[in-house]
């Protein structure tokens, strides 16, 4: 488990108070936790670094920023969880692993009066229901944004286009719209769907994955990757084996780009995870200053290809 704590109470220059902070006060600025998956991910990271920068920007809040060692780490998120509301953080910024495994700790959260924000991946709604709390979601429409970056991949190959999906961790909820869009690609271009596997988000089990797809099907022409960190694993197998296989993809972290200038990856999709960690903040601010956020707060998402990677 990797805890990257950012301290960031800025206080001004001048005479410190001699008052003890308030619970959930660090320098009488409200402590939020934003708690993320793998910090090894290039996305995380950036979601990171533009909430540090935002939290620095509002100077008006304490973030304490953490992950986990790999994307499927429920029982590390959990702890995290665990670990703000001991520190009686005023709000938790959550971007699970798992839609209905967080929702428990999550529930505990909101019953022990700390704001919650969902990013990134959706909670189950039933589960939420079933704890009876409610918890807003800021966050892109994944479906959509696969749809889109898939039928980049389908107008390329063109109706029988031979094509496989790398799924993400299946107890996720943006993994199972993004299959839902590659799903609704791979219908609307008439592809055929060879097959269709998790890699759980993870670079080296793409590659294992997308590995031996290629062997039990050497006539693929195209791969869907539910995110980049899968589609450098399919990359390095097509590189290795001098494939004629096109890729589409999601996240668009800086890792892809010399690949979608190179033509191998003809998509990604930029779904902004430092913003949508920013917005997290500042929903969780309103929600401390005592205004009601509830439902989705749909965030901003670009389709990028070789058009546009640099502007």
């Amino acid at each position: 488990m990797i805890t990257a704590t950012a301290a960031l109470a800025l206080a001004g220059c001048g005479q410190e108070s001699t008052d003890d902070p308030a619970p959930g006060q660090a320098g009488g600025k409200p402590t939020v936790c934003l708690v993320m998956k793998s910090l090894a991910n290039e996305y995380f990271q950036q979601m990171q670094d533009g909430a540090v920068k935002h939290v620095q920007e509002r100077n008006d809040l304490t973030l304490e920023s953490t992950g986990t060692q790999n994307e499927t780490d429920v029982d590390g998120q959990v702890a995290l969880v665990e670990s703000c509301i001991t520190k009686l953080a005023r709000a938790i910024v959550i971007a699970p692993a798992d839609s209905k495994a967080l929702v428990q700790v999550v529930a505990k959260a909101v019953k022990a009066d700390i704001k919650v924000v969902n990013i990134d991946v959706k909670l189950d709604d039933g589960a939420l229901q079933q704890a009876g709390v409610d918890v807003p979601f800021v966050g892109p429409d994944n479906r959509d944004g696969a749809r889109q970056s898939g039928k980049v991949l389908a107008d390329l190959l063109g109706r029988g286009g031979k094509v496989v999906i790398l799924e993400g961790n299946p107890g996720a909820d943006n993994a199972t719209q993004r299959k839902n869009g590659f799903n609704d690609a791979v219908a609307e271009g008439g592809l055929t769907l060879l097959d269709s596997k998790t890699a759980h988000w993870e670079t080296d089990e793409a590659n294992q994955v997308f590995a031996s797809m290629l062997t039990a099907h050497p006539d693929i022409q195209g791969v869907l990757a539910s995110n980049d960190s899968m589609a450098l694993g399919a990359i390095k197998v097509i590189q290795e084996r001098r494939a004629n296989v096109k890729v589409a993809s999601f996240d668009n972290i800086p890792a892809v780009k010399e690949h979608v200038q190179s033509g191998v990856m003809v998509a990604t999709l930029d779904q902004y995870g430092s913003k949508q960690a920013a917005d997290g903040i500042d929903y969780a601010m309103k929600m401390i200053a005592g205004e009601t956020v509830t439902g989705w707060q749909k965030t901003e998402i670009k389709l990028i290809t070789k058009d546009n990677i640099g502007s």
